[in-house]
């Protein structure tokens, strides 16, 4: 690369070749003159200023004549215009910006996309020691990707000039090849040796970079042909009558594997080659192309999937695993860490097979070393690391350096922190020497059980308001150690006392736990204390516990110990007892309480709706009290049609059509004098939508329908408004809608359409807004058939890279708190939580790329203030959803399977007919009495010889009867 000064000086020749110009066309080349010489100033001050103190001998490269047309170029542009304001204007735009990505990584190092921004925004501004610095300390903390390795390689050779700086490429290349496999940072670097074949060793060092490049991704079917291509043609270029050999050794061996493309490389060697193919060549290649025909599938199907291809990466892997050729099979796994590096769970599969089948040093090591760079936030890499570098012999420091950076990689839970530390004290453990009496690893010990307990309370439980540890697991094994390992119950006894103080008293398991190590290491006096004090705290097995008491006084106690602790536990039971009664009579009233609340509700709808349905029924023309009376007894019979054909669903036989006709035959007449008003108009309309013949749902086609839900009510002609919105989707053959018996739509319908794949893209529309609501879109499914059948979209399990916000403004919009997201990491989604009116109800679920970038938002979101609303921020872990029970499980208490009772109303259904009877018995007389026994829903059906128990009842005249009937 040219440098800046020779850039400008070459200008002012191209200016004297240009000619003249015409006026409109000098003043613009007059403008972009000066803004060429603009960035040429800046970009040389910067490198004059930045290259000298790093690279030798570079300025004397600078001839005099470039200084002079630099100094040129400088005093030309020395008179502002409005091209270079503009300049200074960005380039101060971006300082400032600059400052703030630098500042912002002073707080949090582990931000992936400022180290990346800063990159960009010193390289535009010609900043090469700052550059050169911001990678470095990228590449220190991050793996980084082969295009941020390539951009970076090609600035350092443009700016290569000696021995020195080659050597400095080469150790750039050295690094990048580590982080990932990538076959054209391999193949950049095969060329750039090859530029260095006339320095000493320069040969052996291209045959070299070659070697070590074909046995990395040699066996890559798509791009490992490349590298081999590249190889032969710089032996090929080499004049001498050994390298003849060395070519046809290099045709071979890239025949002999399965490649793409590999007639092609057989016709050249057959071309190439002056003597016949061997047999054996011929014979390897033949099998080459055999294994090349299984591998086509899992490599087409690379091909025709969309990044990051997992699911196809973890197929392929499977059937490596099955052949078994570790070469190849690491070859896969480091394909699909290209694209999947994100993915913890591959890491650890990959970790895993190299642990227990290869147990190469270096390779193993360097794998879990690039998996914690990849994903710091996953606490299962960083213990496998720990594993491993024990297993192969690592220095005690650069293990405990190790553990250190774990604690710093913001694990997103508080258990992640307690397993970290479990894993480093089983270590520490391994190391010491237990027969002697004291030792400085027995001491480093000691030192980090009691480093583990400050750092759970302080540091972890002042970020996630919990320890991560309330069962005391540190603990526990601290005082093992002590019981087992050092002959320390003292010590051990100490420290129970102290996790019993934590809120484990209450629970029996702990005491016995307690009591057992006892048993194995202290005496019985211990043993007897610690089952007296279980007996009087715990409170969820006390029953356990007791029998365990009477069990080792029967074994090992005297008459007076038997005595004391069979009226301890016979106390205590009598005393949990009660207390369990008391919270059964309380929980018991409870639900009387919510059963008697809902009673009263059902009855206050029903009267609601009976008053509803009056009111309707009576129409304008009726007037007077004795009319009224009329309507009121003729409520049933006119009734009736209407439900006929709901129950039905078909249309009115002809009897029942005359009927209507004499019933409206008065109210014709007199439409046919006056003009009908508004509301009679939309009852002929309803009543026309009411006598429109219902089509039955076909369940065959329900693989072809969806169901479309909480639509507005409101909406006129569904089938007009929504066959556009579907149609998008598909072919539509019908939509629909469902219309109550006035006529009125009832805010849902079925579409179907032609094909399933129109019927599957039609459900990405769910809660798409529709006249100011969200219509909900999901499968058609016979819920008689499927009565568990729940369709809920999203996920309800933990999802580390998503994250849940509460608390927001009302007004908050998607593109404000999306804004807002952004400068934490790349959002992928964001959903914000409405009803069923579409009205936000302050709560959103923002999903990032990866669980470092959710982890991250958390602490700088939590607490955050919005127009005035301070949101809490957390990982997404929404609550199991409780299942209702159902009705027919229910049970009475010590009693059989009950059906739930009704009150005051019996249900007869017939063939053809569903309808309502009243009971004229009161209720006050249906009522069992205080002796009966009571289902969880209701009262209990009362057995058949009962059934006269009603005349036992005292008598009671009419009066009586007509006074129950009018009490309000």
């Amino acid at each position: 690369m040219a440098t800046a000064a020779e850039t400008s000086a070459s200008e002012p020749e191209a200016e004297s070749k240009a000619g003249p110009k015409a006026d409109g066309e000098e003043d613009e080349v007059k403008a972009a003159r000066t803004r060429r010489k603009v960035l040429s100033r800046a970009v040389a001050a910067a490198t004059y200023k930045t290259m000298g103190p790093a690279w030798d001998q570079q300025e004397e490269g600078v001839s005099e004549s470039d200084g002079d047309e630099y100094a040129m170029a400088s005093s030309a542009e020395s008179s502002p215009g409005e091209y270079e304001w503009e300049y200074d204007e960005e380039e101060e735009k971006n300082q400032l910006e600059i400052e703030r990505l630098e500042e912002q990584l002073s707080i949090n190092v582990y931000d992936y996309n400022c180290h990346v921004d800063l990159i960009r925004l010193l390289r535009l501004e010609g900043e090469l020691t700052k550059v050169r610095m911001a990678r470095q300390k990228m590449s220190e903390i991050f793996p980084l990707t082969e295009e941020l390795w390539l951009e970076w390689l090609h600035d350092e050779i443009s700016m290569a000039q000696d021995g020195l700086d080659r050597e400095h490429v080469y150790d750039l290349f050295e690094k990048a090849v580590k982080d990932y496999i990538c076959p054209n940072i391999w193949l950049e670097y095969g060329q750039y040796s090859v530029g260095g074949i006339g320095q000493k060793g320069g040969l052996e060092k291209v045959r070299s970079v070659f070697e070590r490049a074909l046995s990395s991704v040699g066996l890559h079917m798509t791009k490992g042909l490349a590298l081999w291509e590249a190889y032969r043609e710089f032996e090929s270029a080499i004049v001498e009558a050994a390298r003849l050999e060395k070519v046809h050794s290099l045709f071979r061996r890239q025949l002999a594997i399965p490649l793409y493309d590999m007639e092609a490389t057989f016709a050249e060697y057959e071309e190439w080659s002056e003597d016949p193919i061997p047999e054996s060549v011929i014979q390897n290649y033949n099998k080459a192309l055999q294994q090349l025909e299984k591998y086509k599938p899992y490599e087409e199907a690379l091909l025709q999937a969309e990044a990051p291809r997992l699911a196809e990466y973890q197929a392929y892997i499977d059937f490596e695993m099955k052949i078994g050729d570790p070469a190849r099979i690491q070859l896969i796994f480091e394909r699909a860490l290209v694209e999947n590096c994100l993915v913890p769970d591959l890491w650890i599969r990959y970790s895993q097979y190299l642990d227990r089948q290869l147990k190469v040093k270096d390779l193993v090591l360097s794998v879990h070393n690039r998996a914690i760079r990849n994903c710091p936030w996953t606490v299962a890499l960083w213990s496998r690391y720990l594993l491993a570098m024990e297993r192969h012999g690592v220095d005690h420091q650069v293990i405990s350096v190790t553990f250190e950076k774990a604690l710093n990689a913001g694990f997103i839970q508080a258990t992640d922190y307690v397993e970290i530390w479990q894993a480093y004290l089983d270590y520490l453990r391994r190391r010491v020497d237990f027969k002697q009496d004291s030792s400085k690893e027995l001491e480093e010990l000691r030192a980090a059980f009691t480093r583990a307990l400050e750092y759970l309370k302080q540091e972890v439980e002042e970020r996630f308001n919990e320890s991560g540890d309330p069962s005391c697991v540190i603990m526990q094994n601290w005082a093992r150690i002590e019981a087992r390992l050092c002959n320390n119950m003292q010590k051990a006894r100490e420290l129970w006392d102290s996790i019993m103080t934590r809120g484990n008293a209450k629970y029996a398991n702990m005491w016995l736990e307690y009591y057992n190590l006892e048993r194995a290491h202290g005496d019985t006096q211990h043993c007897r204390k610690a089952l007296h004090r279980a007996v009087q705290c715990t409170s969820d097995y006390p029953e356990h516990v007791c029998e365990v008491l009477l069990t080792m006084e029967r074994t090992e106690g005297s008459l007076e110990d038997w005595d004391i602790a069979v009226q301890k536990t016979e106390t205590r039971l009598a005393r949990v007892n009660e207390q369990r009664m008391k919270a059964a009579e309380k929980e018991a009233a409870l639900v009387q309480q919510e059963e008697e609340k809902a009673e009263q509700r059902k009855r206050a709808r029903a009267e609601k709706k009976a008053l509803k349905k009056k009111k309707k029924i009576r129409g304008p023309e009726k007037r007077g009290a004795d009319e009224d009376d009329e309507k009121e007894w003729g409520d049933d019979e006119e009734e009736q049609p209407s439900k006929r054909r709901r129950v039905e669903n078909s249309i009115p036989a002809a009897g029942e059509t005359q009927n209507v006709e004499v019933a409206a035959g008065p109210a014709g007449k007199c439409a046919a004098v006056d003009v009908e008003p508004p509301s009679k108009q939309k009852e002929k309309a309803a009543s026309l939508k009411r006598d429109m013949p219902k089509v039955l749902h076909d369940s065959s086609k329900d693989s072809i329908t969806v169901f479309v839900s909480n639509l507005p009510y409101s909406m006129q002609e569904p089938d007009t408004k929504l066959r556009p919105l579907f149609e998008a989707c598909g072919e539509v053959v019908q939509i629909r809608p469902i219309f109550s018996n006035r006529g009125d739509f009832r805010g849902y319908c079925y579409v179907e359409f032609k094909e399933e794949k129109s019927a599957l893209q039609a459900l990405e529309m769910d809660r798409k807004s529709v006249e100011g609501r969200p219509m909900f879109v999901s499968p058609c499914v016979d819920k008689s058939k499927n009565p568990d059948f729940k369709v809920f979209r999203y996920s309800t399990s933990l999802e580390k890279h998503k994250l849940f916000i509460s608390g927001l403004p009302f007004s908050c919009t998607k593109e404000e708190l999306e804004e807002i997201c952004k400068a934490h990491g790349t959002v992928k989604d964001l959903r914000l939580v409405t009803n069923r009116a579409g009205k936000p109800k302050g709560l959103a679920y923002v999903e990032y790329e990866n669980e470092s970038q959710a982890s991250q938002a958390v602490m700088k979101m939590d607490g955050m203030t919005i127009k005035e609303n301070i949101i809490k921020v957390a990982i997404s872990n929404p609550p199991q959803r409780k299942v209702p029970e159902k009705p027919e499980t229910r049970k009475a208490p010590g009693g059989p399977m009950l059906l739930p009772q009704t009150y005051g109303a019996v249900c007869s259904f017939r063939r053809g007919k569903g309808r309502t009877q009243l009971s004229l018995l009161p209720r006050a007389l249906q009522r069992p009495s205080a002796a009966a026994p009571q289902a969880e829903n209701g009262p209990a059906a009362a057995p058949a010889v009962a059934a006269p128990a009603a005349t036992e009842a005292p008598k009671m005249s009419n009066a009586d009867f007509a006074k129950l009937f009018l009490r309000k």
